[in-house]
């Protein structure tokens, strides 16, 4: 009796090779498990960055650096192109 009682237990304890594919485990994956407040979009609280989701957070940030490295490219470079232009104009008058 006892041993019956035993395979019962383990039985139940692990399942076997055919209900296993039933079965339905996540492992690791916890994506819908939220640690701390929920992340928005950042055009719906722009001053947060806190509060924004991840990805929305490297686009902001990846846009925000290439205007600042176009603008400071442009403005370094933006009076070569005026004195080339009237030293030119010069020599031909």
């Amino acid at each position: 009796m006892v041993v019956a009682a035993r395979r019962a237990t383990n039985m139940a304890r692990f399942p076997s090779p055919t209900t296993a594919s039933f079965l339905h485990r996540r492992g690791m994956a916890g994506g819908a498990d939220h640690h701390g407040p929920p992340k928005v979009n950042f055009w719906e609280d722009p001053l947060s960055p806190a509060k924004w989701k991840e990805e929305h957070f490297v686009i902001v940030s990846l846009t925000g650096w290439g205007i600042l490295g176009y603008s400071g490219y442009k403005f370094f470079t933006r009076g070569k192109d005026k004195n080339e232009e009237k030293v030119g104009a010069s020599n031909k008058a």
